[in-house]
């Protein structure tokens, strides 16, 4: 066992996938769950992910605490566990942007700040909430941690192998690095799914579009189905880097709407062909 009592604040797909993991390893002892929406802890409790709901007092008698709500509630949920931390307790997060959430962190945890230990579980899926978790969500996937130079060695080795524990492979990057990183991999797709869909839906003869789409619509657009609440917080918490990155994607499409309108085919097919090589490539390592 590696704590005797996880809290986890938000029990959806990402915190109810790492409560209900770490049980079935025996990782954990008691799990007690903590959220906006008593509805949604009853399922998790129902669900076995949680054992308790429980108020933010109790929640900071947890050895480990998980945030796992959409990242714009940070420093409001910071603010009502800090003064029930007991000593030695470690709070970490699972935000898809981390410079934000360290500022929010340092800010609502002053001298206890070296006791957080900033993460991102690299998985996922565009279903939410208790009903969605799984055990097997972070098989083999990546989790990076964020540290600190204040943050205390013995609470990320703690959470780093609290997710080893549920089959993780754990990196550690820079935050304003993990930043520049995710906008471009994983912000920027998710804006671009949702802007494709909702320009189709505007267009008046919109019915015709949805229709006719297929697989590669399909493919292309699942993530659109992701929670619109997470991806507002996720893209305004990462503001200065999404921006960047839409702003290199536009260039992208110019260069390519360019090509198209001149019936330039070798510079479209030069596009193509390197964009195909780099994407062979990078799947020939995530095979490996």
């Amino acid at each position: 066992m590696i704590v005797g009592k996880l809290a986890i604040v938000g029990t959806g797909l990402i915190g109810g996938s790492f409560a209900l993991a770490l049980k079935q390893a025996g990782a954990v002892g008691e799990v007690l769950g903590v959220g906006r929406n008593p509805a949604r802890l009853t399922v998790a409790r129902e669900l076995g992910l949680i054992d308790r709901a429980v108020d933010w007092a109790e929640a900071g008698q947890a050895d480990c605490i998980l945030l796992a709500m959409p990242v714009g509630e940070t420093a409001a949920v910071l603010k009502n566990l800090a003064p029930h931390l007991k000593p030695g307790a470690i709070v970490t997060d699972a935000g898809s942007t981390k410079l934000t959430v360290v500022e929010s962190a340092r800010a609502a945890l002053g001298t206890r700040f070296a006791d957080f230990v900033p993460g991102h579980p690299i998985a996922g899926s565009e279903q939410s909430g208790p009903g969605a978790a799984r055990a097997d969500l972070y098989q083999g996937k990546r989790v990076v941690l964020t540290p600190q130079a204040e943050t205390r060695a013995g609470a990320i080795a703690t959470v780093r192998a609290l997710w080893e524990a549920v089959g993780a492979q754990v990196e550690t990057l820079d935050a304003a690095q993990h930043d520049r990183v995710f906008a471009a991999v994983s912000h920027l797709p998710h804006l671009a799914a949702f802007a494709l869909v909702d320009d189709l839906a505007q267009r008046a003869d919109g019915d015709a579009f949805f229709r006719f789409a297929a697989s590669g619509f399909r493919d292309f657009t699942r993530i659109a189905g992701s929670s619109p609440e997470m991806w507002r917080d996720i893209a305004l918490a990462n503001r200065d880097a999404v921006v960047a990155e839409l702003d290199t994607y536009l260039d992208a499409l110019q260069i390519l709407r360019q090509a198209v309108d001149a019936e330039d085919g070798d510079a479209l097919l030069k596009i193509f062909s390197r964009a195909r090589t780099a994407r062979e490539h990078w799947m020939k390592t995530q095979d490996s």
